[in-house]
């Protein structure tokens, strides 16, 4: 970046963090402070990535399994068993969310992949990004798109729980002829980021649910933090590479994201599924799970490579997806 408009990093920060502030002032707009200043954290970190890779003599990455290990844990002390019931309650929502969340995704992830041509390692992440479970995201954006929240987050806590099943195999099908894949060390490594820690949250919230309210209270915001802070290192590692395929990148994740939006939407209006479910699964189905993506790319030692795709589509997501419960909130569902 230093090559390109060495002299404007200071400015183009300057910038972002100005339009976070000016949102913050207005309601409607105050939804896109948290992806402004994470525009304004990529920037730094692309224009001086040397402060990002490395802490002294150590190695910045590091931080990226413990930090999504927190985020898990504060998924789960947002969950309950009850968000469980709804595939009880909720059967042909849930399973429909689930089958077009794991097929979808995946395989338009491997379309883009032969689409743009990327390096090998780079295709792999554009599958990566296509083949991991609903993040927490979706579950606010649903409530802002007046969808069916209950729904939205079944249908997170369903996916995660299959992701150390589901993600490793779709991993090697779709993406093993760009990378090796080791099914068992991957399913391993999604055991320890996601259902250990989501475990550990769901416990926490049964028996101290209410008793420690400050934790309560920050672990949203420390989500977030996590969240940035994986960005941010992923980004300066990948700096090289994202500089050469960034633009490309940044369509093939737009088109992605917003194909899932448009399918999933669609394959439920297609089976007559009510209004409220169709944005639940269309928002479910388009927005990832990016920390973890990072994560695993991170445990396969290849977060400048296969960790960018996921780097990209999280800031990406986060913008369609507000843009999209916007218009949602606004038009409420008539059934």
């Amino acid at each position: 970046m230093n090559s390109i408009l060495p002299s404007a990093g200071p400015f183009i920060i300057a910038f972002w963090i100005i339009l976070a502030i000016i949102f913050s002032r207005k309601e409607q707009t105050r939804g896109f402070v948290y992806t402004l200043m994470i525009f304004a954290a990529v920037t730094t970190s692309l224009y001086y990535p040397q402060y990002f890779t490395h802490i002294g003599d150590w190695e910045s990455s590091k931080l990226i399994t413990p930090l999504l290990q927190i985020i898990m844990f504060g998924m789960g002390t947002a969950m309950s068993l009850h968000d469980f019931y709804g595939v009880i309650k909720m059967p042909l929502g849930v399973l429909t969310g689930v089958i077009c969340h794991f097929t979808i995704m995946p395989f338009i992830g491997w379309g883009l992949a032969h689409l743009f041509n990327f390096p090998p390692e780079i295709a792999a992440g554009v599958i990566l990004i296509g083949t991991v479970p609903c993040g927490m995201a979706s579950n606010v954006i649903s409530y802002l798109a007046k969808a069916n929240l209950a729904l939205s987050v079944t249908l997170t806590a369903v996916s995660t729980m299959l992701a150390p099943l589901v993600t490793p195999f779709l991993m090697r099908w779709l993406a093993g002829s760009y990378i090796d894949i080791s099914v068992t060390t991957m399913m391993w490594d999604i055991t320890k980021m996601v259902i250990l820690p989501v475990a550990a949250g769901l416990l926490f919230n049964h028996f101290l649910k209410g008793r420690m309210k400050w934790l309560d209270n920050i672990m949203p915001k420390v989500s977030m933090t996590a969240i940035a802070f994986i960005i941010v290192i992923i980004t300066a590692h990948g700096r090289d590479s994202l500089l050469q395929v960034g633009m490309l990148l940044i369509l093939s994740s737009l088109i992605h994201n917003l194909s899932g939006y448009g399918l999933g939407y669609w394959l439920c209006k297609l089976i007559k599924m009510k209004e409220q479910d169709c944005r639940t699964i269309a928002i479910e189905v388009g927005m990832q799970n990016g920390g973890l993506a990072s994560a695993i790319a991170k445990s396969m030692g290849k977060i400048a490579t296969v960790g960018l795709a996921p780097a990209v589509f999280g800031p990406l997501m986060n913008v369609t997806g507000s843009l999209l419960a916007s218009w949602w909130h606004r038009h409420p569902p008539k059934d």
